[in-house]
């Protein structure tokens, strides 16, 4: 038998972490997965269900336009804040001046408050009143809100959450660009590569797990995308922004239909766990070569 000598051990610096997660994400969860077959309005005692609250969300048109929202959500977070993360960061290496300055420029919208963000955008930008979308009456273009009209509605949102988003993204790709060997650079600009062909052959490649991983984070956390969405929006108009953790939500403090929305929850959970899945063998692979 083990006896574990608390002296010597790191078992006391483990169990208050522990305690933590089994807390607020374990136990949580393990009841989300059981309410997803249950029926319980909040009030009275929760009965089990099986599989309806699953068909139920599945017969709801509003579930398949929201899961769209969130795939075109993922894609336009896989492309635009990367490529602008990968151009930014790259231009950091090269600056000879300001590069502190403008990293915290960068970085800045990130430790906003999400909910101060989509207020600023919501009445400095797109108010068609007082904000630049207004202005731009002067010099006759009549736009309307874009938060308003249902085409536009979800990119509008997203915009405001790629601003927020994307000069993290330049930080970390440049932090990674600065790991990358001084020799492979010299060697590849002595032999007369340009800036793109630098970013293309040399700086992308070395830095292609850093990449990965935060393509796997944006993947997670675009399914995971709630604050702005419901800020501005609330999922309007006529569902057109709405997304799976604020159908959640409807379902669960709107309708009081807890069983549905930990049925939604746990598709949410479902598309983490293979992004998460793809990455871990995605290192695997790595690690092998």
């Amino acid at each position: 038998m083990v006896k574990f000598r608390f002296s010597n051990s790191a078992v006391p610096f483990l169990l208050p972490a522990l305690a933590i997660n089994v807390a607020i994400i374990l136990i949580p969860g393990l009841l989300t997965i059981a309410m997803a077959f249950c029926e319980w309005d909040g009030a009275t005692a929760p009965t089990f269900v099986g599989f309806d609250n699953f068909r139920a969300i599945v017969g709801d048109p509003v579930f398949f336009s929201a899961l769209f929202n969130n795939v075109k959500w993922t894609l336009i977070f896989l492309t635009i804040p990367i490529a602008m993360g990968l151009g930014a960061g790259s231009l950091l290496l090269i600056a000879k001046r300001g590069r502190t300055f403008l990293q915290v420029v960068y970085f800045l919208p990130v430790i906003i408050a999400t909910v101060v963000v989509a207020r600023v955008w919501q009445g400095m930008i797109y108010n068609p009143e007082s904000g630049i979308v207004g202005w731009l009456k002067v010099y006759g273009l009549n736009l309307a809100d874009p938060l308003t009209q249902p085409p536009t509605a979800l990119y509008a949102v997203a915009s405001v959450d790629l601003w927020h988003w994307w000069g993290f993204l330049a930080v970390i790709f440049f932090a990674a660009f600065r790991q990358v060997d001084a020799a492979q650079i010299e060697a590849a600009v002595i032999d007369g590569a340009n800036f793109f062909q630098l970013l293309r052959y040399v700086l992308i490649p070395a830095i292609r797990p850093t990449i990965t991983l935060m393509m796997i984070m944006t993947i997670i956390w675009s399914f995971l995308a709630f604050d702005f969405v419901y800020v501005l929006t609330q999922g309007g108009p006529a569902y057109a922004s709405e997304v799976l953790s604020t159908l959640s939500y409807r379902y669960a403090f709107y309708n009081y239909t807890m069983g549905p929305a930990a049925a939604v929850a746990l598709v949410i959970s479902f598309f983490g766990l293979i992004a998460t899945f793809f990455y871990v063998r995605i290192q695997q692979k790595e690690a092998i070569r």
